[in-house]
């Protein structure tokens, strides 16, 4: 076996930012070598493939791991504000951390305190919001802030934007998790609300810092939404919306769902399926008795 030369948490980082090792078989990887990144790392080919998930199109990219390079990287993020967090640390979030699969590696960048992962509720909907839509996000998220809740949707255009905007005039904390990695923003358009998250609350992502968004990682961005989160709102979504995951996931979780009984083919189909129905003149009654 190969002398390990980076720390365990490095092998880890390298090991989660690795395109095919997904949170189950990273967490077979290191059941099978008694919780030793470097072991894992270290392992010629033919044991890896006894890690039950991983095939030779994984065991190759293990083998392919730069650390030195990795480890490079993992200091410039560090230079430019960015937190990296495992499962094992006491400021990862305590109900995401209780997930089946939780995210192994967390990359964030803003204020990291207790309270930010105590009171969570997550607001989500579509990126074309109505106008009564967006009022009543607005108007919900300060609500919420006010009462000392963090704020969590995924920075998109639309009803997200209008969360965290509604969160920070409330004023109070949001948490925006990323599609992207957390040092390229996207959408670029939200920038600079990105930077008054971070100023209140958190960026908050799975990927590696600088990598873009596709599709894929957008749909697990909502994992991690509804796995941060106590409940789920969704306020305006059509039934193909990708705010739908997030509420699907919720379901998955435990958490539960409400919407509004707006016309929006989402909103209606959530209420068939059970989800509870706010009141749009006092959506918090729920929450607040």
């Amino acid at each position: 076996m190969k002398r390990i030369e980076a720390s365990p948490e490095t092998v880890k980082i390298a090991l989660s930012l690795s395109p095919h090792i997904g949170a189950v078989t990273l967490d077979n990887l290191l059941s099978h070598f008694d919780q030793d990144p470097a072991a894992v790392f270290a392992a010629p080919r033919a044991e890896l493939l006894k890690v039950r998930g991983v095939g030779p199109a994984i065991a190759r990219d293990i083998k392919a791991i730069d650390l030195q390079r990795i480890a490079q990287e993992i200091a410039a993020w560090r230079a430019r504000g960015v937190a990296i967090l495992s499962t094992e640390d006491r400021d990862y979030p305590p109900l995401l951390r209780g997930l089946e699969g939780a995210p192994p590696i967390l990359f964030v960048s803003g204020r990291l305190f207790d309270e930010l992962w105590t009171k969570t509720i997550a607001i989500v909907g579509t990126r074309h919001p109505t106008k009564e839509a967006r009022f009543i996000t607005l108007q919900l998220a300060a609500k919420l802030a006010r009462h000392d809740y963090s704020v969590v949707s995924g920075l998109a255009l639309g009803i997200d934007a209008a969360a965290h905007t509604g969160a920070l005039a409330g004023p109070g904390r949001t948490i925006a998790v990323l599609g992207s990695g957390i040092l390229n923003i996207y959408p670029e358009a939200n920038r600079q609300l990105a930077e008054r998250v971070q100023e209140c609350g958190a960026l908050l992502g799975q990927l590696h810092p600088l990598w873009s968004a596709n599709a894929q990682r957008l749909v697990a961005r909502n994992r991690i939404i509804s796995g941060l989160s106590q409940a789920v709102i969704l306020v305006e979504s059509h039934v193909d919306g990708g705010a739908m995951y997030t509420a699907r996931f919720a379901g998955e979780q435990g958490r539960p769902v409400y919407t509004f009984d707006l016309p929006a083919s989402g909103n209606q189909a959530l209420i068939q399926r059970g989800a509870i129905a706010l009141k749009r003149d006092d959506p918090l009654d729920f929450l607040l008795g």
